[in-house]
């Protein structure tokens, strides 16, 4: 083999990553300043600059940055009164942390099933469980819609419910910064936005989350309570159980460099999803969720779902990248279907369970080259046998 052929082989063989972590190049500055100014705490400049970056961003009055988007969720509850007995609505079509926090809180979750054009929370079977659960006397103390890999909910709808039955909105946007809808940055509409920065998102901090809220009283809450719930004396005075959910100055440090380049990670994510839609498009049996009008979506991942009845499956798609080292993922499992949930109530009519059993996941970072995405794509063009 020759050294040409070798390097082709190695490079076909590299591991293509779902959605790794991509550096702009400032988050090293913010980081340094940090070290050299010894602000190696879980406060400081860098996070005070974030929560500024952020509510600019995002168009909300108040920020605090904390140490994952659970976190977040968690204080968002905890601020509302949500406690035992209560009832929490929530997407069933999710990661299993936008709903961990209602069982923190003792209350029940009561899952939601989505809609097809967004993919999110469905607003016929969020009226039809409140009105069922006020029924029966349960007490709702908030619902919980995601906008699911980037794609907005919809937002007009869900709030004319919430509003009707005088329902808190807690607005997990962990996979929707960099989204809007009708022009809006996702996270400003409910009472609380949740955001995420894990290290798989648009934009990181290697680990990290914010709570949003026009509401200042809300935010100083939410801080007070992540710093331990301290409170105003020269030794250390608790009169409320607190919780150790503030972000670091260097954690916050990388997030201001992010800040820097969200707008041209948007770019390239929704350049990624342009590219595959080309691409696999007009491939029988496989199918993209388009934007509904006045819908922006990060494309934060790049998704697909596929028609068994063409004799391919998911996970004949997702093998196939396997045996070639590149990562795929199915859609979430809804949460009514994990063992952990199995007991709470669903309201829907199938749509999520459908999603999960014949969606797929494709590499979406902003950091793939052309030849990454051209790999994937010979995949399964391969596997439909539509040769590349």
């Amino acid at each position: 083999m020759g050294i040409q052929e070798e390097l082709e082989n190695i490079e076909m063989n590299n591991k293509i990553w779902l959605s790794s972590p991509h550096m702009g190049g400032t988050e090293q500055r913010f980081v340094e300043e940090a070290f050299t100014n010894n602000w190696i705490a879980p406060l400081g400049p860098n996070v005070d600059g974030f929560e500024a970056d952020l509510q600019s961003f995002c168009g909300s009055g108040y920020a605090a940055a904390l140490s994952s988007g659970t976190a977040a969720l968690h204080l968002a509850l905890i601020i509302l009164g949500v406690t035992t007995g209560d009832d929490v609505l929530c997407q069933s079509f999710t990661f299993s942390a936008s709903a961990n926090p209602i069982i923190y809180c003792g209350a029940t979750p009561v899952f939601i099933d989505s809609e097809v054009d967004t993919w999110n929370m469905c607003p016929k079977h969020l009226e039809s469980a409140i009105q069922d659960r006020l029924s029966q006397g349960k007490k709702i103390k908030a619902i919980i819609p995601v906008h699911l890999y980037g794609m907005p909910a919809k937002m007009d709808e869900i709030l004319a419910i919430a509003n009707k039955y005088n329902i808190p909105v807690v607005e997990d946007a962990a996979e929707g910064l960099g989204s809007t809808y009708k022009g809006r940055p996702l996270g400003s509409f409910g009472g609380f936005g949740v955001l995420s920065f894990n290290g798989n998102k648009i934009i990181t901090t290697s680990g990290g989350g914010a709570l949003l809220s026009e509401n200042k009283i809300f935010i100083e809450q939410a801080r007070f309570l992540a710093t331990q719930a301290r409170d105003n004396a020269p030794h250390y005075e608790h009169t409320q159980i607190g919780y150790n959910y503030r972000m670091s100055n260097i954690c916050a440090g990388i997030g201001r460099g992010q800040m820097e380049v969200l707008l041209q990670r948007v770019s390239q994510r929704r350049g990624n999803y342009d590219y595959y839609l080309e691409q696999l498009g007009d491939i029988p049996g496989i199918s993209f969720l388009a934007e509904p009008e006045h819908f922006y979506s990060n494309r934060w991942l790049s998704c697909i779902v596929i028609d068994p009845a063409m004799g391919i499956t998911r996970e004949d798609v997702r093998l196939a990248l396997v045996a070639e080292n590149i990562e795929s993922r199915p859609l979430w499992k809804p949460m009514h279907l994990q063992p952990v949930f199995e007991k709470y109530s669903y309201y829907g009519d199938g749509v999520a369970e459908n999603l999960f059993n014949n969606g797929l996941c494709l590499p979406s970072g902003s950091n793939l080259e052309r030849a990454d995405l051209d790999r994937v794509i010979r995949v399964i063009k391969n596997t439909f046998n539509n040769p590349f």
